[in-house]
């Protein structure tokens, strides 16, 4: 709680960061924020150009019967764009000390404001791209309905883990550097072992139980449920990772503490 109230203490400058890095990012841009839509709507065009005519025939099966012609698109959307989204904010936590080492050597702050910023900026990012996929889904007719609402508490569950793990990781990462790169190469196969771009029953069954122990495959599949199937998602299988991220977080909470002052040193 002490914690908390010491980040509402420091809002300003929390929210003035989250500003000034969004109007930096796009300051000599012409196209501004619409790079954001941009990098993921490239990423789903090509995924649906490659995958499209594989997937098929497979889509039906585990999107309920639907089978309009934005059905693998949307698909596509519901784990590309929430995946991008996790991995923007472990990525940026896990090396958020780093990035700000002269900030924390000069001025007096709550460090914690750090990943604040960090889960705020992202935030903005996936709103500006997830509020217009929303718009799409309105347009083309395949709005889900009030299982759309289900959404909200699948994203509090995935920031809570992807907090949790990126200050882990952010807290090692200043004194064993081979974390951040290490972690770099962990991603990119963490995404294909996910079901992101292909629907997990397509796999062989003992692979789909390895699979399964995977804490993002049943947030990833929570929404392709609500988005494609129009569905509320299965709750108990978001348990687990909910105990992982709680773990996660109050771990990343003890090494900070336990080492803060070392972090400085070490920066």
């Amino acid at each position: 709680m002490r914690m908390l109230l010491a980040l509402w203490g420091y809002r300003g400058f929390i929210l003035g960061s989250v500003k000034r890095e969004f109007q930096a990012k796009y300051s000599n841009s012409l196209l501004g924020a619409v790079w954001t839509v941009i990098h993921p709507l490239a990423m789903i065009v090509v995924y649906t150009v490659v995958f499209s005519q594989i997937m098929r025939a497979k889509l039906p099966d585990v999107a309920g019967g639907v089978n309009g012609p934005f059905a693998y698109s949307i698909y596509l959307c519901a784990g590309v764009l929430t995946w991008a989204f996790f991995s923007e904010t472990v990525t940026r936590a896990q090396n958020v000390f780093l990035e700000n080492a002269n900030l924390i050597k000069k001025i007096s702050f709550p460090r914690l404001c750090l990943p604040a910023i960090v889960v705020a900026n992202a935030s903005l990012n996936f709103a500006i791209i997830f509020g217009l996929f929303t718009l799409f889904l309105l347009v083309s007719g395949s709005f889900p309905g009030l299982p759309y609402l289900a959404i909200f508490p699948v994203l509090c569950l995935q920031v809570l883990f992807a907090v949790g793990l990126g200050m882990t990781l952010g807290v090692l990462n200043v004194f064993f550097r081979d974390v951040g790169q290490l972690f770099g190469v962990v991603i990119q196969f963490w995404f294909w072992l996910t079901p992101v771009v292909y629907p997990i029953n397509i796999l062989p069954e003992y692979v789909q139980n390895i699979i399964r122990y995977n804490p993002m495959t049943s947030i990833i599949a929570s929404y392709q449920r609500i988005l494609v199937n129009g569905q509320w998602p299965i709750w108990e299988s978001l348990w687990p990772v909910t105990v992982l991220g709680v773990l996660l977080c109050f771990w990343g909470m003890h090494l900070f503490r336990k080492h803060a002052g070392e972090m400085v040193d070490e920066l």
